[in-house]
């Protein structure tokens, strides 16, 4: 690989979607910086380990300048080609049970939306300039944020669709930068944590009848902070057999 190594900054990298994710950046030659509130999983196959990774809780927003300052000491040429948003959030009643409306009291509406809707905003905001001429940004979002589903809550679709609306604005917003704004829809995931039946539901209600799997997830996500994909901005895509149709 010749000229700079181009550096992703991911947030929720330890398992599932983002682990699939910082494994394809990193098979691609990429440095990948994680974030997360917990220490660094050494299940994490990609080289940098530790040293590559900032603990950090994106939900303490009191804490989160001081993060976006440890994240940026971390390029020492001044340089992000990617964020990828990927941490969310998405509580749970007892034994698993969806939370509604009725369910979810003020402190779990602020949970969630400080960590899968404010914290995105704020980071975009504060790593804008190192991002600038060339950079990407890619934000998880949900079939949920567009239909009600069966397993997650009321404070987590609302935070989807709302983060949805984020990516429009950023996108329109940052183009003139050179940042490109995109957000990927995953639908069930097979990962470990799919709720109870989510595997009996895709097999019921996919089109494709099959769960989908964290590498197809990050190969989008991929394609999205590519030179292919130079003049996709704005586009939420939909990744879920065909479960939106």
């Amino acid at each position: 690989m010749t000229g700079r190594q181009k550096i992703l900054l991911l947030t929720g990298a330890s398992r599932g979607i983002g682990h699939a994710t910082g494994k394809r950046f990193a098979d691609a030659g990429w440095r990948v910086i994680t974030v997360s509130r917990q220490a660094f999983s050494p299940k994490c196959p990609w080289l940098g380990g530790p040293e590559d990774h900032v603990q950090l809780d994106i939900g303490d927003m009191a804490g989160i300048d001081r993060g976006i300052a440890e994240l940026r000491s971390r390029l020492p040429e001044g340089k992000l080609d990617a964020l990828v948003n990927n941490a969310g959030i998405s509580p749970k009643g007892p034994g698993g049970a969806r939370l509604g409306v009725l369910g979810s009291d003020f402190a779990t509406w602020l949970g969630v939306f400080n960590v899968n809707i404010f914290s995105v905003a704020l980071l975009a905001r504060g790593l804008s300039d190192v991002l600038t001429g060339g950079g990407a940004i890619v934000n998880v979002t949900s079939i949920a944020g567009s239909r009600v589903h069966p397993y997650a809550g009321s404070a987590y679709a609302c935070s989807k669709a709302a983060l949805a609306a984020l990516t429009r604005e950023m996108a329109n917003e940052f183009a003139p930068l050179g940042i490109r704004v995109n957000a990927i829809s995953p639908g069930e995931i097979d990962t470990a944590i799919l709720s109870p039946g989510t595997r009996e539901f895709a097999d019921r209600e996919v089109p494709m009848r099959r769960l989908g799997r964290p590498g197809e997830v990050a190969d989008a996500i991929f394609y999205l902070c590519s030179e292919q994909a130079s003049y996709v901005n704005g586009a939420e895509l939909h990744i879920n057999g065909g479960q939106h149709v």
